[in-house]
C-alpha cells in the first residue's frame, strides 16, 4: 500500500512511519518543513506540506491508496487548527479521489460512562483542555458528518507515551480503554501497531475507536 502520512515529524508520527514501513508498505511523510528525523528506509519520503489547505493535501494525496494523520497543533498554534486541518484533509482527499482516512484523534471524547466524556470528568487536566475541545469538535462537527469517504478516528488511551513495541491492545468503539485498575494507557509503539493494523484491515470504518491495554 501507498501511504500518505500527515503529521510525520511528530513523536506518534515518526512510530507510524515505521511500522508501516516494517510492514512493507510506502510512506510518503509530510511535515511543515519538509524534514522528518529518525525515519531512514528507501520506500520513505519526506515532503513538505500545509494541512490546512485543501489543495495542497489534494496534490499530496494523488496516486496514494490511503491517508494517515498523527497531526497535530504546534507547541504555539491556537489548538482550533485542528479543525481546520480536519476540514482540510476531507475536501483534499474527496479532490484526490482517495477514500480511506485513520486520523488520531483524542480521547477526550471517549465514554468513561454512558453519557459521561472522559473531558467531563474532574481529574481531566486543564492544560489539556483545549487541545482536547478542538479534537472533539474536528470529530463531532466534521468527520462524523462525513459519509463518502471510509474513516477511522483513532484515539489512544489517557496517557501515551514512549514505551516497548509488545504487539498487544484493545480497542472500543467510543470508550476508553482501561485495565481492571481502572489504568488507562498505551504505548505509541503500539498505537502504532494498532493504527497500522486498523489501516491495513480497514476495521472502524465511521467510527471512533479507543486503544489501550
Amino acid at each position: 500500500m501507498n501511504v500518505l502520512l500527515l503529521g510525520a515529524s511528530g513523536r506518534i508520527g515518526r512510530r507510524i512511519a515505521a511500522e508501516l514501513l516494517d510492514r512493507d508498505h510506502a510512506v510518503t511523510g509530510v511535515s511543515r518543513s519538509g524534514e522528518v528525523g529518525g525515519v531512514d528506509d528507501p520506500d520513505f519520503t519526506a515532503v513538505a506540506g500545509d494541512a490546512t489547505d485543501p489543495d495542497d493535501v489534494a496534490r499530496l494525496a494523488a496516486d496514494h491508496d490511503a491517508v494517515g494523520s498523527a497531526l497535530g497543533p504546534g507547541a504555539d498554534a491556537d489548538p482550533e487548527v485542528l479543525v481546520d486541518m480536519m476540514d482540510a484533509v476531507v475536501e483534499g482527499l474527496r479532490r484526490a479521489s482517495v477514500d480511506r482516512l485513520v486520523w488520531t484523534g483524542g480521547a477526550g471524547g471517549l465514554e468513561v460512562a454512558p453519557g459521561t466524556r472522559l473531558i467531563e470528568t474532574a481529574d481531566f487536566p486543564d492544560e489539556w483542555r483545549p487541545v482536547a475541545e478542538a479534537a472533539i469538535e474536528a470529530h463531532d462537527d466534521v468527520l462524523s458528518e462525513v459519509d463518502d469517504l471510509a474513516w477511522t478516528y483513532l484515539a489512544p488511551a489517557a496517557l501515551i507515551e514512549p514505551g516497548d513495541r509488545t504487539g498487544e491492545y484493545r480497542t472500543a468503539e467510543g470508550e476508553l480503554v482501561a485495565d481492571e485498575d481502572g489504568e488507562s494507557y498505551i504505548s505509541m509503539e503500539d498505537f502504532a501497531v494498532a493504527f497500522a493494523d486498523v489501516l491495513e484491515d480497514d476495521e472502524g470504518v465511521h467510527e471512533y475507536l479507543g486503544v489501550g491495554y
